[in-house]
Parts: structure tokens; sequence; C-alpha cells
């Protein structure tokens, strides 16, 4: 699969997308007339699966524009690679490894292997530890350094490392603990972190140190940051760290 993949044309030369190209270039019609020429466009352009409803009616597409989609899909074998990244084949070429966002959202009983493993119960026992933490950091059994309990929560990370964490806490803000505070890191500037912190009490905050190789530099750079300013909140008492520091492994493709 990962030859094929390489081997594969470049996207963009190859002549479904020229089509799509051209099929752009010849566009004219406005939202408004999409919708006046199409009586049921709102219901037909909608996808629904589970609970999850997904309205793109009012995209610029079309019946032709779908079609030319399709086209280019099947062209690049999009359904091949879903049905192997399924299957936990190493789809991610650059990295030669499986992509297992399914893994993360299977059910405990399902079988996802890789090199011939199933990787499900590992990652439902990381899931699982994940839980009770998150569980005993709202409880206040987990307490920091000086026996205070977490009231405020900075993760650090980058791209899907911050904008996921971001997204997930913006969406379910309702639902939150408001004796809580969270705040999220990802610019290197220093300025970041300063304004993230400035009012928080170290004794009190807990870091969340979110990467997939924990090599990246604004990561990194903050992190150590962070860190620097923990210490010297707390007296520079070095096992403090341990208390007030935790990591998350992102998983990206």
């Amino acid at each position: 699969m990962s030859d094929s993949v390489s081997d594969s044309p470049k996207l963009t030369r190859r002549p479904q997308w020229a089509a799509l190209e051209d099929h752009r270039a010849e566009w004219h019609a406005h939202l408004r007339d999409l919708f006046a020429s199409d009586s049921g466009r709102a219901e037909r352009y909608v996808v629904r699966v589970g609970d999850l409803r997904i309205d793109y009616s009012k995209n610029l597409v079309t019946d032709e524009t779908l079609a030319l989609l399709q086209e280019l899909a099947t062209a690049t074998d999009v359904f091949g690679l879903r049905d192997a990244m399924f299957r936990g084949e190493k789809i991610n070429i650059t990295e030669d490894r499986a992509v297992l966002h399914t893994a993360l959202r299977a059910p405990a009983g399902a079988v996802i292997e890789v090199d011939g493993e199933n990787v499900v119960p590992k990652v439902h026992a990381v899931l699982d530890q994940m839980s009770d933490f998150a569980r005993r950091v709202r409880s206040g059994e987990w307490t920091g350094h000086t026996g205070k309990r977490i009231r405020n929560v900075v993760n650090i990370g980058i791209g899907g490392s911050d904008l996921g964490p971001a997204m997930a806490y913006e969406a379910l803000r309702a639902y939150t603990d408001r004796s809580l505070t969270f705040r999220f890191v990802s610019n290197v500037d220093g300025a970041d972190l300063h304004e993230a912190v400035r009012d928080l009490d170290p004794a009190e905050t807990l870091f969340i140190v979110a990467s997939k190789t924990f090599t990246t530099i604004e990561t990194i750079t903050n992190a150590t940051s962070a860190r620097t300013w923990l210490l010297k909140g707390l007296g520079g008492d070095e096992k403090a760290v341990a208390r007030h520091f935790t990591t998350r492994r992102s998983v990206c493709p």
C-alpha cells in the first residue's frame, strides 16, 4: 500500500484535478441562485451519521461538483486507503506507521491489528488511565506539591495538540466545572505563556504538555518556560514538577 501511494502521480497533475479546476473557472452561479433553482437542495445536500447531521447545502457545490470530486477520490484510491486504515496498515508513508485514530474510537471488544498485534486493549488501558487521572484532579484527590487542590489547567501544544483540546473545551464549555480555569498555550512567543499564567497560583496549576513526538521546538520551549515559572513560584524544589506536569501523546496521521 505504501509503495502504491508514494509512486502515484502528484494530486494536482491528475486529469481529475484539472477537471475540477475547469469546473471552478466556469462557475458563475450565486448561492441564492442554487437554492432558487433547486427547492430540495436543503434536504439533498445533507449527510446523517447517527446523531450527527452535516448540512453542506450552503457551500458552492452542485451535483456536477460532487461527481467530479467522486472521480478524484476514486482515482486516488481514497476508499482503498480508508479500508487499509481500518485494517491497521501503515498508510502514513512519511513515518511508516499505522494511522490509529480508529483504535482511539473503537469499542473495547474491537480488533485492530498492527504487525499482528491487536492494539485496542492497550489503547483502552491508556484511555482508562487518562480518565482516572482526570477524575482525581476534578475531585481534589490529586493535589499540587504543597497540598493545594488543582484549580488551573494549562494545555501546552501546537497544531492539532492545541486545536483539538481547545475545540473540545469550547464545545463542552457549558458542562465544565466552573471552579476550574482552563487555558491553552501554543505560540512560541513568551508573551503567550506569560498571559496564560500571569494571574495563576503555581501551587494550584497543572500543565498538560501535548505532543506527538515531544521534539517540536515550540512545545518544548513553552514547556521549559512553564517549568521555570513553576519552580520560581514554588521555591525551586525540583520535586514539585511531578505534581504539576503531565504529558499527553497526540495521535496524528
